[in-house]
């Protein structure tokens, strides 16, 4: 009753304003320079207390400085953010360690997590596993208790249904996955049709026509709550490179509906992040470079519209945010009064306000040093005030 309640209040506020001639993103215009308005930092070595030991299969390191295998399972690779309305937001840990090989005994995992960007800091406030005790899975899991691990798949996007379930992108497959709100598997992995990856588990000696780990980066829900659009993070074979496909998934009948768009990466050598849905046609989403530190140079938020208004096969792109290039007059974090976003995978961006975004980086622990040469990367927490607004559908913040 009370979600309903600020939605009626949102719309009302909505309907109350002026509507603009264009919506941010149908003029063509990039924005202008994005504003820093909060910073957050957890530390890199923040594990799960009393948890199973974990990164015996990544070799003794040291990495950054820091040595394997640990004690206990590292809160780390923020993958995919689901905003809780309630100060509090739900963070996926991605596979691991960056392959199937060297992830299997590390457990697939959903943090709650909360930011004070007055302290500089994000504390962990709890979460839980993933598992699959009812045998959706059709293929062997690596654990006999079902705890689904990074051997199994690779989790990259998240999230939440109007039921209070949950739905996550996997690479390994590509599959969709649909699980409980506490993390239990509810169907068998969902494929897509004509697209397979390298460890996709039903590849049969055939050949893959995805690269490794560039399946579902990225997946927004519709406003109205009916589909799901997952984003691939690499090109099918046979399309342009660059190219990436966006399918519409429908909920209800629980089945790809055939509709799907082309987002087109300024570079074939980028890749996605995460996607987000703003209205019914445009989308924002995180492109980036492979770089990190002063090797990063790509790393922004466009504003990404199906409706293809200059008819060139591809969704039309609006600069909304360049992460390398933030202004920061407040010297917010100990920083100076440029910001820069410098990880190599930046993996979550949700919504809090028409003009203003969370942003958080995957830290890929222990391996990543994009903030400071030779130290293990923090998971880091940003806020961003956007130059204009986006007009968003009121449905979008919930």
């Amino acid at each position: 009753m009370r979600r309903l309640s600020i939605m009626l209040s949102a719309v009302a506020l909505t309907a109350g304003l002026t509507a603009p001639a264009a919506l941010a993103g149908e003029r063509g215009d990039d924005f202008g320079q994005a504003t820093l308005t909060g910073w957050a930092a957890l530390p890199a070595e923040t594990f799960v207390p009393g948890s199973e030991p974990s990164g015996a299969a990544i070799g003794a390191g040291p990495f950054n400085g820091i040595a394997a295998p640990f004690a206990d399972q590292p809160v780390q690779g923020f993958s995919g953010v689901v905003n809780r309305h309630d100060g509090t937001y739900d963070v996926l840990s991605d596979n691991g360690y960056g392959a199937k090989a060297n992830s299997a005994d590390f457990l697939l995992r959903v943090h709650r997590v909360k930011s004070d960007t007055r302290t500089g800091q994000v504390k962990v406030l709890g979460g839980f596993n993933l598992t699959d005790p009812d045998h959706k899975v059709p293929f062997p899991l690596t654990r006999a208790d079902r705890t689904l691990t990074g051997a199994d798949f690779d989790v990259e996007s998240i999230v939440r249904s109007y039921d209070g379930t949950l739905w996550l992108g996997d690479e390994f497959g590509p599959f969709l996955l649909h699980f409980s709100p506490t993390g239990k598997l509810l169907e068998a992995p969902i494929s897509l049709e004509g697209v397979k990856a390298p460890e996709n588990p039903f590849l049969n000696g055939g050949t893959p026509n995805l690269g490794g780990s560039k399946g579902f980066e990225g997946m927004a829900r519709s406003v109205d709550g009916r589909y799901l659009y997952p984003l691939l993070e690499g090109t099918v074979s046979g399309d342009t490179p660059g190219d990436l496909r966006f399918n519409q998934f429908d909920l209800k009948s629980g089945q790809y509906t055939g509709k799907r768009w082309t987002y087109r990466l300024e570079s074939p050598a980028h890749a996605i992040g995460d996607a987000i849905a703003v209205d019914k046609h445009r989308f924002l989403v995180i492109e980036r470079d492979g770089g990190q530190g002063e090797t990063a140079k790509v790393k922004r938020i466009y504003l990404a519209d199906t409706r293809d208004r200059d008819h060139d096969g591809v969704m039309d792109k609006t600069l909304v945010a360049d992460l390398m290039n933030l202004a920061n007059p407040k010297k917010l974090g100990g920083f100076g009064e440029t910001f820069t976003f410098p990880f190599q995978t930046i993996e979550d961006v949700t919504l809090l306000d028409d003009r203003t975004l969370a942003v958080l980086n995957d830290n890929n622990f222990p391996f990543s040093s994009g903030r400071t040469a030779g130290k293990a990367d923090n998971n880091e927490f940003i806020t961003i005030r956007l130059d204009e607004r986006l007009h968003a559908d009121p449905r979008a913040f919930f």
